[in-house]
């Protein structure tokens, strides 16, 4: 670190021992008129955020990690711009609006060291020093931002498909699974954790996977299903596929896909129907069926 780096970095340290309270203050305001109070950002986790990043900042800064280094290998001050990061993206901000407002603390900084020299000399490295510094939170934020909005969309996403794929209870130790749309992979995956684990969960002896929403079966929605299928059976449960309608059925045996290994019905009801029989203690289900007749 050469001697103007190291008289800028304390005259940025003493602005911040000095004037840690006005520089985050002033931060707020720079943010606020960049409106980030209208991405659900209140106006107390503005302040909070500004004072915990002022002081972390000022902790950085008094390691010996060089400038740009400070924000990404500082633990207090990372953490921070994480934090703010993810603030706003579950918020809905844009990741150049977050990334801006990180920035803005350039402003609020340099403001603070003119205020203790007008040297011009000074304060050019001041300028530079500080930008050295905070470009990296910057771009660090839009990083953050995006890796944070990403992993909200796949949770979302998920949440969506599971809610897709209920698994219904229809008779004792007997589940079904109706699907609606497309059978992908990433949606095969969600049917087959949550059906395995609703088999584990009520003991069940049989699950029945309805398709009668599903638009079409191709060779990959018949190995889905067949993947499906061979995991039921390792839980030691029986499987039984319904809605096999005409044109299904067609475009199976033009397929040449074999389904024969796997008991098929036409309706929800038919594999109900169907169950049944396949259920241990017999003659009790039978019993109850009478009774709810």
């Amino acid at each position: 670190m050469n001697s103007s780096e190291s008289e800028a970095r304390l005259r940025v340290i003493a602005a911040l021992r000095e004037q840690g309270e006005k520089v985050a203050d002033r931060w707020v305001e720079l943010q606020s008129e960049l409106a980030v109070l209208e991405t659900g950002v209140t106006e107390a986790e503005l302040n909070e955020e500004a004072d915990s990043l002022v002081e972390a900042l000022l902790a950085g800064l008094e390691t010996e990690l060089p400038a740009r280094d400070v924000v990404a290998s500082h633990p207090g001050l990372r953490q921070c711009v994480t934090d703010l990061s993810l603030r706003r993206a579950r918020g809905g901000a844009t990741p150049t609006a977050t990334s801006q407002a990180v920035l803005a603390l350039k402003e609020a900084l340099l403001e603070a060291v003119q205020q203790e020299t007008r040297d011009v000399t000074a304060l050019y490295h001041a300028a530079l020093f500080i930008n050295r510094l905070l470009d990296t939170a910057g771009a660090m934020s839009f990083d953050i931002y995006v890796d944070g909005r990403e992993e909200i969309i796949r949770r979302q996403s998920r949440q969506l498909l599971e809610v897709s794929t209920p698994v219904v209870r229809l008779w004792d130790r007997v589940l079904a699974v109706p699907l609606i749309g497309t059978l992908d992979t990433t949606r095969t995956q969600v049917v087959m954790e949550n059906l395995l684990e609703a088999i584990e969960r009520d003991e069940a002896q049989v699950a029945i996977i309805d398709i009668t929403g599903v638009p079409t079966v191709d060779t990959a929605v018949a190995h889905h299903l067949m993947q499906t299928v061979n995991a039921v059976r390792l839980m030691g449960a029986d499987c039984v596929i319904s809605g096999i309608r005409p044109p299904i059925a067609q475009i199976i045996a033009q397929l040449g896909i074999d389904l024969s290994a796997i008991l098929t019905r036409s309706t929800l009801a038919d594999a109900l129907a169907a169950a049944i029989p396949m259920l241990t203690d017999q003659p009790t289900q039978r019993a109850s069926l009478a009774d709810a007749r």
